[in-house]
């Protein structure tokens, strides 16, 4: 392991703050958060009641995608970005059922991702799981265990999956993406969706309450438009951008999102 993973891995899990990442794991009936994390939860779904559907649906679009790119694209690399938790149906699950030498690297800053990640894929050397912000491209293409599973002479599929909205303005989450893509080859793919209201007051409320509430690890409540320019210089797959829910749905229904106060919008797109 990277010394800066190790460092890391030693430190102690914050209790008092909400994470993203923990109050996503209980949206999805995880077990791995804290008092703070449901309190935040609860406080959310007061003003947006559809989140947990939302959260629900949104990692069935990131099971879709993997497999769409896996089955018909015949993509053997993922990089996924923000990973989050592990949960039920991992990329890595999803990848190896259709390609079993599919090789997949989560990247996640939150200390309690990288532990609980190690556990879960020690076992399995086509899979790693790095600490890192993943506004940080060169640290993270330079990892070892990047450099050691991805091969970059290779097509790649690069996920940023209901993750853009926690990158504020100033880092440009544009300028994020397109780094990723200036290191993938001709032929990769990137799986980008985030969380986007066209209500101002909804945008503006959110925003401040999950900035407030998770020590300022939080970007902002976007617009579809907004979204739309992340993709500019790719090719965007069939169905074309929208709704989540709507990229090539199979028969896996998902629960119903009743109110429509923010949604998760995005799709997926070939880098030339």
């Amino acid at each position: 392991m990277h010394e800066d993973d190790e460092a890391a891995a030693g430190q102690t899990v914050d209790v008092n703050t909400a994470s993203v990442a923990r109050m996503y794991d209980y949206y999805l009936g995880g077990k791995d958060n804290y008092a703070v994390d449901r309190q935040a939860v609860e406080e959310l779904d007061k003003v947006a009641p559809s989140t947990r559907p939302l959260a629900i649906n949104n990692r069935r679009f990131l099971r879709r995608a993997v497999r769409v790119l896996a089955e018909d694209y015949g993509v053997r690399q993922f990089l996924d970005h923000g990973s989050g938790l592990p949960t039920q149906d991992n990329v890595h699950q999803v990848a190896q059922r259709v390609h079993d030498d599919a090789r997949v690297v989560y990247v996640d800053n939150d200390p309690i991702v990288l532990a609980h990640g190690r556990a879960l894929l020690e076992e399995n050397r086509n899979t790693a799981v790095i600490r890192a912000d993943f506004r940080n491209t060169d640290y993270i293409f330079e990892h070892e265990e990047v450099r050691r599973l991805i091969d970059l002479s290779e097509p790649v599929a690069a996920l940023f999956v209901s993750v853009m909205h926690c990158i504020p303005d100033s880092s440009d989450p544009g300028a994020v993406l397109r780094r990723v893509v200036e290191r993938l080859p001709s032929g990769s793919y990137v799986v980008v969706n985030q969380l986007v209201s066209e209500d101002k007051a909804t945008r503006d409320f959110i925003t401040d309450f999950m900035a407030k509430n998770t020590g300022d690890r939080w970007g902002r409540v976007r617009q579809a438009h907004e979204v739309e320019r992340y993709f500019d210089g790719l090719e965007v797959l069939e169905p074309g951008l929208g709704e989540v829910n709507d990229w090539r749905p199979d028969s896996e229904l998902g629960p119903r999102q009743l109110t429509d106060e923010w949604y998760e919008f995005g799709g997926v797109a070939r880098v030339p």
